[in-house]
């Protein structure tokens, strides 16, 4: 009998299923090139305001480079930089200084203008060259950051794409030439710069492991903050950062937010040493508190409801120029921005925007949504200069949204990421073809705002410039009249043809006109408007104008001085031109009252008498004129003059004498 061997039970086999081929991703090298990127980027910035390294000083440039006294002095004044108010080195006295409230401390921007002024000396070439350098670096910045941001998510092309647009977005938009073309805008440039980079090396402190990373991010936004206050709205920015991009618990994110905490803490004493705990309300004057208006000849705060009103029409407007930059204009004083109610749907449309946004992050803030976090920061770093917080001195200005726009951007690159995903319905992006929708609108808008930031840089050139072309579209500011008429009256002393003169006189005139009928108080319109109808000789409307200086503040020196220069040259004028010699008396009377040692006033009071026969008179102001100047060719010359009058030969020759040999040409007609 055979045996069968048993038959082995047959096991069940599973095939296990092939994997699903991969998709190679078809983006070329250059699309993850960082260093590429970086040069791309600072190769814009460049590029876009590379028609500004020729222009000359702009606007506020005086108070913080050529007229301030420390600057001036180079690396020697850094000390007085570093220990006063930001605007002394530029009055030279205390008061002065503190005149918006709360005051400013932002040396460190003063500090790279005197290193500058040490090396190169008055040269605004460089100063417009580093703003460029400084721009170009902020932006690679920004890129970086955002790059360490999204660091460790899968879609890689998401990653490039949302870094890349934001930052070309923000290096082209319109509303940065003020912080960049304007010199004095740096402090924007560098208070952005310094936050940024705290906020990436705190992410690779955390990332990395490393705490000295997080001891360079407290120095950098120490250095933020040095460069102006609003670096300070980064205790918010990093924390948020912290939540919506790390999975960072509450004492983790507090560990990264303390060296930020100490930097604010070692800045917050400083300035208070400086300038004091006085946090006092703006006084009642237009041109440093926006929020007043006249009733009844005085000066009187805005309703609430006026003054929240205002406040929402200006967050309005910067969210109309984020997106429709134009027309642009570097002044918003009153009253170009008007006094608003909630009457007006312009208002109304801007309360249901902000509080669209704010919901809309608040809501989504715990998907951690980036659009969440880009409004968020916005609305954040927009804070500090909305006029809610604390008064800033104006109702608004371009340069206030340097900071703000980073989110602005970030919501607008990533809206157009959704584009691009809602066109590929589900599709995985593995090819930069399917990128063309975004990449071409990124191009587009970058183009177009890149476009507007080239030729606005234009306006920048020189303050004439600037003036003569914002009046255009803030013909309502009396600030900016103010500054045409100034402008146009400097500019009038340098032409030699008369006819050009005087049209450049009388139109300044009607810009300081208007500054006083916008601002019926505006002494330093006044005092314009008397030195401008001083020059076209028109005396009585001259001292009028500076006596209306005078009734806003008794105690206005420029308007006591050039009273009385206007009244010696008034009896100058119809005594030597007119022949008046009553009326050229009455004039220099009055000014004799005013400056009693003038010497050129008590020499014509001198020349007058002696016209009439007054001539014991005449020796009298000329031997007085005399004591203050001994060596006054003329004075020597009309004593001996007067001499002649008294038959005194020999006592006129020898005055006349001493005139001749202190001025050969004295006598000669």
């Amino acid at each position: 009998m055979s045996r069968h061997k048993p038959k082995k039970k047959e096991r069940k086999t599973t095939t296990t299923p092939k994997p699903k081929p991969i998709t190679k991703s078809q983006f070329p090298a250059w699309w993850t090139n960082v260093r590429l990127h970086s040069l791309l980027i600072f190769a814009v910035c460049f590029l876009l305001y590379s028609n500004t390294i020729t222009h000359d000083y702009t606007q506020d440039d005086a108070i913080v480079i050529y007229d301030n006294m420390f600057t001036t002095e180079g690396a020697a004044g850094i000390g007085g930089i570093l220990k006063y108010d930001t605007f002394y080195g530029f009055f030279k006295e205390e008061g002065k200084a503190n005149l918006v409230a709360g005051g400013r401390y932002r040396p460190m921007t003063l500090v790279l203008f005197a290193l500058e002024w040490q090396l190169f000396g008055k040269n605004p070439t460089i100063g417009h060259l580093m703003n460029i350098l400084w721009y170009g670096l902020t932006c690679m910045m920004l890129y970086w950051l955002l790059l360490r941001l999204f660091r460790g998510r899968k879609n890689e092309d998401f990653v490039y794409f949302i870094a890349l647009a934001t930052t070309l977005l923000f290096a082209a938009h319109p509303l940065h030439t003020e912080a960049v073309a304007n010199i004095k805008g740096r402090d924007e440039i560098i208070t952005l710069l310094g936050s940024l980079a705290a906020l990436y090396f705190s992410l690779r402190a955390f990332d990395e492991k490393k705490p000295l990373w997080a001891i360079l991010a407290g120095i950098l936004f120490f250095l933020g903050l040095m460069a102006k206050e609003n670096a300070i709205t980064f205790l918010a920015i990093v924390p948020l950062s912290f939540f919506v991009f790390r999975k960072a618990n509450i004492g983790q994110i507090a560990t990264q937010l303390a060296p930020f905490a100490v930097a604010t803490i070692a800045f917050l004493a400083i300035r208070t040493s400086i300038l004091g705990l006085d946090i006092s309300e703006p006084g009642i004057e237009l041109m440093n508190n926006p929020f007043v208006k006249l009733e009844s000849n005085r000066w009187v705060s805005f309703t609430g409801g006026e003054w929240l009103a205002t406040i929402f029409y200006t967050l309005g407007k910067y969210v109309q120029l984020l997106f429709v930059p134009h027309p642009l204009t570097h002044d918003y004083y009153p009253r170009h921005v008007d006094i608003m109610s909630f009457d007006d749907w312009r208002v109304l449309l801007s309360v249901v925007v902000y509080v669209a946004m704010a919901a809309y992050a608040l809501f989504r803030l715990p998907k951690k949504d980036i659009i969440s976090y880009g409004i968020l920061f916005f609305l954040i770093t927009l804070s500090i200069v909305s006029n809610i917080v604390f008064p800033i001195g104006t109702n608004m200005s371009e340069r206030f949204m340097f900071m703000p726009s980073v989110g602005f951007c970030l919501v607008v690159a990533t809206l157009l990421w959704r584009l691009v995903e809602w066109q590929q319905k589900g599709t995985k992006i593995t090819s930069i073809k399917q990128l063309n929708t975004g990449l071409i609108a990124v191009g587009i808008i970058s183009l177009l705002f890149g476009a507007k930031t080239f030729t606005r840089n234009f306006t920048w050139k020189d303050n004439y410039t600037l003036f003569t072309t914002d009046i255009k579209t803030s013909p309502n500011s009396a600030k900016l009249r103010n500054a045409v008429g100034g402008e146009l009256f400097t500019q009038s002393v340098k032409e030699q043809n008369e006819t050009k003169r005087t049209k450049m006189l009388n139109d300044a005139d009607g810009h300081l006109a208007e500054a006083n009928r916008i601002h019926p108080t505006y002494k330093n319109a006044y005092l314009l408007r008397g030195n401008v109808n001083n020059y076209l000789k028109k005396y009585d409307e001259s001292i009028s104008y500076y006596n209306k200086a005078l009734q806003v503040d008794p105690d206005y020196q420029d308007a006591i001085n050039n009273l009385a220069i206007t009244y010696t040259n008034a009896g100058q004028y119809f005594g030597e031109v007119k022949h008046e010699t009553d009326k050229a008396l009455s004039y220099l009377n009055e000014g004799i009252k005013l400056r009693p040692n003038d010497v050129e006033t008590l020499r014509l009071l001198g020349i007058a008498h002696g016209v009439k026969g007054e001539v014991n008179k005449t020796l009298d102001y000329l031997t007085r004129a005399l004591e203050f100047a001994p060596d006054n060719a003329s004075v020597l010359y009309n004593l001996g003059a007067a001499y002649y009058q008294l038959n005194d030969p020999v006592k006129a020759q020898e005055y006349m004498d001493k005139a001749k040999a202190i001025d050969p040409t004295i006598g000669r007609q």
